[in-house]
């Protein structure tokens, strides 16, 4: 695993969201962007986690900030995971 440096440019990802579409980072170019990394939808942790984000998902986006999950999962278990939390983030 390739492991980068604080400062340096990363490398343009992309991934599918829950309903299939394609998501790269260079969407997010020049603006600030939380990239919420977690191992599996619907554990205790990555819950309460994701539930935090929710929790204060309007003011993050007032200070310019978006949110994106990443995790592993399938894009029906994201999908599930994201309606029963009500997470406005894919």
């Amino acid at each position: 695993m390739k492991h980068l440096k604080v400062g340096v440019k990363a490398p343009d990802i992309d991934a599918l969201d829950e309903l299939g579409n394609q998501i790269t980072l260079s969407q997010f170019k020049g603006k600030k962007l939380i990239l919420f990394f977690y191992p599996k939808d619907s554990t205790p942790t990555c819950t309460v986690e994701a539930c935090n984000l929710r929790d204060n998902y309007s003011d993050l986006l007032n200070k310019g900030f978006n949110v994106v999950g990443v995790s592993a999962d399938t894009e029906k278990k994201h999908q599930n995971f994201i309606n029963k939390h009500k997470l406005p983030f894919p």
